[in-house]
């Protein structure tokens, strides 16, 4: 036999994924809560994800460390202080993944109990929509025409930017310059049907927050729906379920 390596060892090539380090990193509660506090998007300083982490400031540094280590989070100084972000939109798949497969917390307080509902409700997720009423747009663009339906993990399709939902979202805006999909489907927690990600998600989000439709809250990353938001999610709901009525009755 040759002693001529074969060409995988040869070239260098690497093995399979070792799952088990991000998994290490994500599976230290702290961390774990630093990274969901991280998923709308923005960067928290240090002190805050101490906080938030419920443990000192010098063991919180031990754990940003940590995870600046692994690649899930970066940082930047401001002045005396530095600020840390995820570093991009695999790692804040990889953590709401997980949050579908992790059990839920027992609700033990009022407080908790509203804190999850408004979660449930309309959230960021990393840099898009989330939520019930995340489901509400997708499900209305779907019924418009604008776009295809969306499967949990995959690239969608945007099918028609002249419909009227499209035109009133102004999807034909959408950034093509990238290589990220413009469409995904982002499974959510909520019902467990996907909402949009991609460039088109956070096109929306970006449009919701600048039409005063949400505003974010303090304190976690659900949003807050205003007295104008409510009325277009009403409307919304109420296109998606009237041509959902409509493709349902027609004769086969």
């Amino acid at each position: 036999m040759s002693g001529e390596p074969c060409p995988p060892y040869r070239w260098g090539m690497h093995g399979d994924a070792d799952l088990a380090e991000p998994a290490r990193l994500m599976g230290e509660p702290a961390r774990a809560a630093m990274l969901v506090a991280l998923l709308d998007g923005r960067s928290l300083p240090a002190s805050e994800l101490a906080a938030i982490a419920g443990v000192a400031p010098p063991t919180a540094s031990s754990h940003l460390s940590q995870l600046l280590a692994g690649g899930l989070v970066t940082d930047r100084k401001l002045g005396r202080h530095r600020y840390f972000a995820l570093s991009g939109p695999d790692v804040a798949n990889a953590v709401e993944a997980l949050q579908q497969i992790a059990p839920r917390r027992t609700v033990t307080s009022y407080a908790q109990a509203t804190a999850g509902e408004r979660l449930a409700l309309a959230r960021s997720c990393y840099d898009h929509f989330a939520g019930r009423l995340a489901l509400d747009l997708a499900d209305a663009l779907v019924a418009d025409g604008a776009l295809a339906q969306l499967v949990a993990g995959e690239p969608g399709r945007l099918l028609d930017a002249g419909t009227p939902l499209a035109v009133r979202f102004r999807l034909a805006e959408l950034d093509g310059a990238s290589r990220r999909p413009a469409v995904r489907g982002c499974l959510d927690w909520t019902e467990r049907r996907p909402h949009i990600a991609g460039r088109l998600g956070m096109h929306l989000l970006e449009q919701l927050l600048a039409e005063g439709w949400v505003v974010r809250r303090s304190g976690d990353r659900s949003l807050r729906v205003t007295e104008a938001g409510d009325r277009v999610f009403a409307a919304l709901a109420l296109a998606a379920r009237a041509r959902y009525t409509a493709q349902t009755s027609m004769p086969a």
